[in-house]
């Protein structure tokens, strides 16, 4: 896929967190490109802005996707994703806007 063909969804602060969302979205049928600064894994930077993963999505499934993340951030998957407290991404930790 052409990156010029992805559009950004959000930025989420740690790869761990962008590779749960990413699980996500692809359970979804949604392709997923994380983009990150080439330092911060190399030097496993995460609580730094170089720690930010960019997500991008196809550009026909932006809407898709920006309603799953709006579903996830209301709480409306909290069912499919386990228990909150065995939940590694916190809602607060996705930006979307």
């Amino acid at each position: 896929m052409v990156e010029s063909q992805m559009s950004l969804l959000t930025e989420i602060p740690g790869e761990l967190q962008a590779e749960i969302f990413r699980g996500l979205l692809e359970a979804n049928e949604i392709p997923v490109l994380l983009s990150q600064e080439g330092i911060a894994k190399v030097y496993g930077l995460t609580f730094t802005d170089l720690g930010i993963v960019q997500i991008f999505v196809p550009n026909e499934s932006l809407q898709l996707a920006q309603q799953i993340l709006a579903d996830y951030k209301s709480g409306k998957l909290e069912n499919s994703l386990g228990d909150e407290d065995d939940n590694p991404i916190s809602k607060d930790s996705i930006d979307g806007d």
